[in-house]
């Protein structure tokens, strides 16, 4: 079922997202600076292309309080107008009780667009 789920979600819109966070991933690592984010990026736009079967795990804080400041510089950057696009984006298709498990999906995303230090994909 998460196959079937996964085609559908490519086709509708999943497989853009995706595109777009390797490309922000891209810009990001052109200056050094930029890498450790565009590293995240490119984790939020691996779950963005096979989200269903997918789980978002916590890993703590592996670097110590890095990964903390990371976040809060993530969240200046761009991680919150990231987040709200996913929140709208999962409240709209959770008003049908078909989109209910492609929003799910979206807040998924939604949670690692705020926090994407210290936390792996599975």
């Amino acid at each position: 079922m998460n196959i079937f789920l996964n085609i559908i979600w490519i086709i509708f819109g999943g497989l853009m997202i995706a595109i777009e966070y390797a490309i922000s991933s891209i810009l990001l690592m052109l200056t050094i600076i930029g890498i450790p984010f565009g590293l995240q990026t490119m984790k939020l736009a691996a779950l963005a292309l096979w989200p269903f079967g997918s789980k978002v795990v916590d890993d703590g804080w592996p670097s110590g309080c890095l990964a903390g400041i990371m976040n809060i510089i993530w969240w200046f950057i761009g991680g919150v107008p990231i987040a709200l696009t996913h929140l709208g984006w999962g409240i709209l298709l959770c008003i049908t009780i078909i989109g209910i498990p492609f929003g799910l999906q979206h807040f998924k995303l939604m949670k690692l667009a705020l926090f994407p230090f210290g936390t792996s994909i599975n």
